[in-house]
Formats: C-alpha cells, sequence, structure tokens
C-alpha cells in the first residue's frame, strides 16, 4: 500500500495550519530567519519505524530546502537510541514542524510495532492479523499504511468498498437470510458480502444465503472451532471482538483465517521518538 501524495500533503496542511495558526511565536521571536541546523530523530524505545516520508513531507512543506536523510526505511525494527533520519536546513522551519512531524512518525510507528508484536505471537498460525475502521478520522490512511508496514492487512477502507452486514442492518432487514438478499441484488458482482453473526446458527443461515466472509463476533473459542467444522473452508470465516495479546493465539489456533483488531489503530501507544537539535549557525557558517 502506497501513499497518495496528494492526499498526504491535505493531512499535513491541515496538522500544521491547526498546530501553527497565525505562527510559532515563541520561534519567531528565537530565531532568526537566517539560521540554519542539524536535527537528529532518534527513537527512545524499542520498535518498527512508520511514517518517515510523512515526517519528511512535514519539514519541506514548510521548507523546501530542508534536507531530510533517512537512515532507516519504514518497516525496519530499530533499537533504543537508533538514528532515524537527519534533517538540516532552516531552524525555524525544523522547529516549528518538529511536533507535528513526530506525532504522525510516533503515532505510525507505534500502530505498526503492535502489528509486528501480534503477528510474533500467532507465528505459525495460519490467520491473517486485519485492521478495522476504527481508525483516527482524517488519519485514517496513515493508519492502514502503518498496519501494512507492521506486517498485517487491510480490511475494507470505507463504506464504500465492501458489503459487511452487522447486527443493525439484521435488525432493519428481518433476518440475515433477506439482509444477504437485498445486498445481493444491488451490489455489483465483483462485490463479496461479509456477515456479522454471533451463533453458529447464524452462520449456517449466511452460509445459505450466499455470504462470501462470516464474522464471528465476541464468539467463545469452543464456538469458533465449531465454526470452523462447519464452513469447512466453504467461506472464510473472520474472528472479531475480546481479541487481545492474550487471547489472540488460542483464536489464532482454532482455524480461523482472519482476526480483526480494532485495538491496532483506535487505541495506539505512540513509539517514543525524539528529534534534538545540533549547533546553530547562520547561513554564512558563523556558529552561534
Amino acid at each position: 500500500m502506497s501513499l497518495d501524495p496528494i492526499i498526504i500533503r491535505d493531512i499535513i496542511d491541515r496538522a500544521l495550519r491547526e498546530d501553527l495558526g497565525t505562527g510559532d511565536v515563541t520561534t519567531q521571536s528565537i530565531v532568526y530567519d537566517n539560521y540554519v541546523t542539524i536535527g537528529f530523530i532518534r527513537a527512545k524505545e524499542p520498535g518498527v519505524v512508520a511514517g518517515l516520508g510523512v515526517a519528511k513531507e512535514v519539514f519541506l512543506h514548510l521548507s523546501p530546502e530542508i534536507s531530510f536523510q533517512a537512515r532507516v526505511r519504514d518497516g525496519d525494527r530499530v533499537i533504543v537510541g537508533q538514528l532515524l533520519a537527519r534533517v538540516e536546513g532552516d531552524a525555524g522551519a525544523i522547529l516549528s514542524g518538529e511536533r507535528v512531524a513526530l506525532n504522525f512518525l510516533q503515532r505510525m510507528s507505534g500502530i505498526a510495532t503492535r502489528v509486528a508484536h501480534l503477528l510474533l505471537i500467532i507465528a505459525g498460525q495460519k490467520a491473517r492479523l486485519t485492521d478495522t475502521r476504527k481508525t483516527a478520522p482524517g488519519l485514517r490512511v496513515l493508519d492502514k499504511y502503518s498496519v501494512r508496514v507492521g506486517g498485517g492487512y487491510n480490511h475494507r477502507f470505507g463504506l464504500y468498498d465492501a458489503i459487511l452486514i452487522k447486527d443493525n442492518h439484521i435488525k432493519v432487514a428481518g433476518s440475515i437470510s433477506e439482509a444477504v438478499s437485498r445486498a445481493r441484488s444491488r451490489a455489483p458482482h465483483t462485490m463479496g458480502i461479509e456477515v456479522e453473526v454471533e451463533s453458529l446458527e447464524g452462520v449456517e443461515e449466511a452460509i445459505r444465503a450466499g455470504a462470501h466472509t462470516v464474522m464471528l463476533d465476541n464468539m467463545d473459542l469452543e464456538s469458533m472451532r465449531k465454526a470452523v467444522e462447519l464452513v469447512k473452508g466453504r467461506v472464510l470465516l473472520e474472528a472479531s471482538g475480546t481479541v487481545n495479546e492474550e487471547t489472540i493465539l488460542d483464536i489464532a489456533k482454532t482455524g480461523v483465517d482472519l482476526i480483526s483488531v480494532g485495538g491496532l489503530t483506535h487505541s495506539v501507544k505512540s513509539l517514543d521518538i525524539s528529534l534534538d537539535v545540533g549547533e546553530m549557525k547562520t547561513i554564512a557558517g558563523v556558529i552561534i
């Protein structure tokens, strides 16, 4: 999954306008226009890096002349103290963009690190780890990109690119069968239909109705195992709900095909990353 530069520029522009407003009064009062400096971005805890390109664009947005040299790549595992990137150029732009750049880099790296951690727990199992739509409003493209960087898979991106019939849709339609029937009559032939169920009876009804994927919502382990036996590979089975590092391996061992975890993106622990500037110089090269 690549990041659309037009979308990224819009996200960065909104973030900088939110933070800078009419101007960075602290930096403007202390740093003269002809100051240049070098900034060193380092990891303060181990993890998986994601978002270096976004951090770079933050600084370039403020000063196109800034040099951003990444020393690692998205997806790399890093250790405490490791240099992630070197930023050189206009001191005011570097100081004004520091927080926004780090906010993106820390959040995205936190997501990638969490995904990689859960994947280590279920290593050797067939289940794929996927995200959900429980993302930060306006940042979904970054959140889902970070999941991929960490080694996970993306579920539907929005309400427009896949059909997922949930409990409230079923209540409105009156039954699983009716909900699937209505969806099939209106959906493009290329689009699959997923149905959320809470019982084995729901699994059977969803399959009879023609669902392509069945989501096992908050089912216990024994019910999941029975669902796998019942389905026998006819449709994809997705486990969802109450998934964490204590439960994910047992869930994977039931034989489900997919495990979706909202916590990958809705409860992010940002990776601790810092930016420290070196010496200040004027453009003429005089040390301040």
